[in-house]
């Protein structure tokens, strides 16, 4: 699903050049449970956009499902972006004036699904997360742990064959974060390719396997459990 061969990342600002990610080889087959982890600093996030669509390699060769990223315009990165990879984030980035069922529909409408189609995915996903008696609340009217599981059906709705999630439980307590882990565990069961970056060892020890990351390198000295 994912081949990365010596990539590369470079952010220049003025005349200061980083180097966020230093020729990553990453080979991630469908299916897999995987945690990424390092310090702040790392790479981590800068993997994550470029695994996900969001960015680019500066050098170096990255296949999405058989597709080289580099040659996709970019209409057909935020399609895939779209229909095959689901989105969670530390911050929800939920729309605060709209429903739980009108946040899930979001990604629903860009995909240019029908209402009757739409409105049974929508309450579909939001069961698949516990919360169908929330349809109609807002986000402030929701527990942290409820916004967060708000967000993972949005990022289920359009079916997608890959969930990243960047320090989904960053922002909730102990009780709440390990429910969270809980759904991403059934999604992985289910046969969902799985990625959540995490400073949480804890969290990272229940993937099946640890990628980590520092100074922008893989650490080669075994990222297997």
């Amino acid at each position: 699903m994912i081949d990365m061969k010596q990539v590369t990342k470079v952010y220049t600002t003025g005349e200061v050049e980083f180097t966020a990610l230093k020729n990553i080889d990453l080979d991630i087959q469908r299916g897999r449970y995987i945690g990424i982890v390092g310090p702040s600093g790392s790479g981590k996030s800068t993997l994550m956009n470029i695994i996900g669509c969001l960015d680019v390699p500066s050098s170096g060769e990255y296949s999405f499902e058989g597709r080289d990223v580099s040659k996709l315009s970019s209409n057909d990165l935020a399609d895939i972006r779209n229909r095959k990879i689901g989105f969670v984030f530390q911050a929800f980035n939920l729309l605060p004036y709209a429903t739980s069922f009108e946040n899930v529909e979001v990604p629903l409408l860009f995909a240019g699904i029908n209402g009757r189609q739409r409105r049974a995915r929508v309450t579909e996903v939001l069961a698949q997360v516990g919360l169908a008696d929330k349809a109609k609340n807002k986000p402030t009217e929701l527990s942290g742990g409820e916004m967060q599981r708000v967000a993972i059906a949005r990022a289920l709705a359009n079916e997608p064959d890959l969930i990243l999630a960047d320090e989904p439980t960053g922002n909730l307590d102990t009780k709440s974060g390990a429910e969270i882990v809980k759904i991403f565990d059934r999604l992985w069961r289910s046969g969902k390719t799985v990625m959540i970056i995490t400073h949480d060892r804890n969290i990272a020890s229940q993937t099946e396997q640890i990628i980590r990351l520092k100074d922008g390198l893989i650490d080669t000295n075994g990222n297997m459990l």
